[in-house]
Formats: C-alpha cells, sequence, structure tokens
C-alpha cells in the first residue's frame, strides 16, 4: 500500500462537473453511483451496511471522523462503500472509548476519500438531476482520463450485488434450543439485525443468497427473514423464487429494505429505481394500522411501485407510507403471515420507533405454531 502523504483528490461526474478537494484514505482511484446520506452520527455503521456495496457514499453532515471508529460499531466486517465524498475529515476525536481513528481505519479497508469540497453543491445536483456515477482519484489528474474510465463504471439499474456480500457459508446464531427457529436469507444482512431476532429468543440460521428452498427447508424454520442489500431487487430472479416458495408454505415471513422489495415481486409487484432514493436516520413514515409516524431510519434506492399495490389489493395490504412523497414503506400479506417494511427498523444508526416490527415478527411465528 501507498503510504506517501496524500494532498489532492479529484472527483468527476458523469454530468461532466468536476471538485477538487483535499485526499484521505488510501491513495487510489475509486468509482461508483453516487448516494447522500443525511444522518448525523453513525458513519461507521453506514461504512459498513452492506447495502451500499458498489456505492460512493456522500454525507451531508459536515464532520466526519470527529469521534473516530469502535470496533464493535460495526454492521459487518468491513467498510462496504466504494468511497467517500465528505466536507471535513479529521484524525482527531473525542470519544475516549473509541479504538481508532477515522484515516487510519480508512487505511486498513483501503478506502479512497475526497473531502473539503462544497457537498452543499453536489447535493443540490443530485436532488435535481438524479443519482449518477462519479469517480474520485487521488492519483490521476487528468480529467479526460477519469472521464474516459467513468464510462466504464456500469449503472446501478439492473446491476446483481446481493450475491457478493452474502455469506459463503450457513452459520448459526442464538440457543439452538430455543422453540424459535428463523431461517435468515442473507442478501447483505446488518449485524444488528441478527442480534435484533436473537435477543428476542430466536435460533438463528444464515443461508447465503442463492441457497434453494429445498436446503433452506432442512432447517425447519418457524418463519424466515428476508434481509436488505444492494443492487437492483428487479435482477435477482433467484431470490423471488424462493420467496415465492416461501410464501407458498404458510409460514411467517418478515423482510426489510432489498427483503422488502423481493416480497413485493414474489407476491406480483414491481419495483423501480428513485430519482435519488431514500438515506438517513429522521425519515417519518405513517403507521397506517395504527396512525402513528414515526421517525426511521433509511437506505435505499429503489421502491415498489404503489400503484401495484392498490392493484393487488386482493393480496396485500399497504401498511406504511413515507411522509416525504407517499412511497410504499410498508405491506402486510393477506392470504399468509406475512410483512415487510421499506426502511430499517434495527436503528443502527437511527431511532428506536420501529423496533417492535421484531416483536411483531416474534408473536406471528408464536401464534402461527399454536394454530
Amino acid at each position: 500500500m501507498d503510504t506517501t502523504p496524500l494532498k489532492e483528490a479529484i472527483l468527476v461526474f458523469d454530468d461532466g462537473s468536476v471538485f477538487h478537494g483535499k485526499a484521505a484514505g488510501i491513495k487510489g482511484t475509486t468509482g461508483g453511483e453516487v448516494c447522500f446520506n443525511t444522518g448525523m452520527t453513525g458513519y461507521q455503521e453506514i461504512f459498513t451496511d452492506p447495502s451500499y456495496y458498489g456505492q460512493i457514499l456522500l454525507t451531508t453532515n459536515v464532520h466526519i471522523g470527529n469521534y473516530g471508529v469502535k470496533n464493535s460499531d460495526t454492521e459487518s466486517e468491513k467498510i462496504q462503500i466504494e468511497g467517500l465524498i465528505c466536507r471535513n475529515f479529521t484524525k482527531d476525536y473525542n470519544r475516549p472509548m473509541a479504538d481508532n481513528d477515522i484515516q487510519s481505519y480508512f487505511e486498513e479497508n483501503k478506502v479512497v476519500c475526497i473531502y473539503d469540497v462544497d457537498t452543499r453543491a453536489i447535493v443540490r445536483k443530485v436532488r435535481e438531476k438524479g443519482v449518477m456515477n462519479c469517480i474520485i482519484s487521488s492519483e490521476i489528474f487528468d480529467i479526460g482520463e477519469l472521464k474516459a474510465r467513468l464510462k466504464n463504471i456500469p449503472s446501478m439499474d439492473g446491476l446483481e450485488l446481493a450475491s457478493k456480500v452474502t455469506t459463503q457459508q450457513t452459520y448459526s446464531l442464538g440457543d439452538p434450543e430455543s422453540k424459535i427457529r428463523v431461517a435468515v436469507m442473507d442478501y447483505g444482512t446488518k449485524t444488528n439485525i441478527l442480534r435484533s431476532l436473537v435477543e428476542r429468543g430466536a435460533f438463528v440460521q444464515v443461508f447465503p443468497a442463492k441457497t434453494s428452498f429445498d436446503e433452506i427447508k432442512t432447517f425447519q424454520a418457524d418463519g424466515y427473514f428476508l434481509s436488505n442489500g444492494p443492487g437492483d431487487p428487479a435482477s435477482m430472479d433467484y431470490a423471488v423464487a424462493t420467496v415465492k416458495q416461501m410464501i407458498q408454505s404458510g409460514k411467517p415471513i418478515f423482510g426489510i429494505c432489498l427483503g422488502h422489495q423481493l416480497l413485493a415481486l414474489a407476491s406480483g409487484m414491481h419495483t423501480y429505481k428513485m430519482n435519488n432514493g431514500h438515506r438517513g436516520a429522521n425519515h417519518p413514515v405513517k403507521n397506517l394500522q395504527t396512525g402513528k409516524c414515526e421517525v426511521t431510519s433509511q437506505n435505499h434506492g429503489f421502491s415498489v411501485n404503489m400503484e401495484d399495490v392498490k392493484l393487488q389489493s386482493d393480496l396485500v395490504e399497504l401498511t406504511h407510507v413515507n411522509l416525504n412523497d407517499d412511497t410504499v414503506e410498508g405491506i402486510r400479506l393477506k392470504k399468509t403471515p406475512g410483512f415487510s417494511v421499506q426502511y430499517h427498523p434495527e436503528s443502527n444508526p437511527g431511532p428506536h420507533d420501529s423496533k417492535y416490527l421484531f416483536d411483531d415478527f416474534i408473536q406471528l411465528i408464536q401464534q402461527t405454531k399454536h394454530n
């Protein structure tokens, strides 16, 4: 790894715009689809969320690195973002319990970063023009060459990425003697999702994304969980086929984010790519069943088609709606025990308003077992 002190970095977008800034992390070149997150805290959890795989993260919060990094504050075993764009990047931190500074953390994970750029201008660009690809470099300063490389970066639309981040081996968590057994489909699951299930007494078996339903059945699960993950859900025919079999089994199903989209696809609905997605820890969602509003943590660039949900009203019920743009945030299956939400109730990072959904899933399993 090149340990030469970094000074300059350059950022080039699909629309031809160029930003010059300072370099952090390692010396290198990286690219992907840009997405912005509005969270004020939780940058380490965001960096390690597998749903960000293949994307360049743009943080709207001004300060990154100011509270360091802690080994336990991770949602996977490594940083998942392709690169970082931020306003201020600092090695100095004020948290006594931190294990390291962010520069060292980025060097260990081989992440390229550009900072000291006008992040407000970039966010406005993304909001107005929609998501686009970009490239960051702290080693190549020929804009023509960077634009040529940028053309080779694939669009997220139609891109299957869950198989890139899923576990390679089946593994278990929790008490094997538990009366509640949950099969988790790992499309890029976050650590705190698994912890949320285990804390509620479930024995969890985590399966690779492309595991066949016949193999999953050997675990004799009481319920199925569909995890979050990166990429376009419409590209995951293998997962949709498996989820259809899970629905036909009649056992309870709970999906989050990508898992929510897959449950919708398996139920005859469609998904679409959003203009700039939802990413942050303060998104208001209305629970249509209780009438209450939840402040939620979100990270997604695709959504379920609202008109399809209405057309499939004999099969599904709309349970949650986004109060910012009226997009689908939750559905419930009417003929089999299953539900899903677009947001992240495990809340790492984010508010804890929606943790009740894990309780609902466990209760659904218990009710189904007793019937």
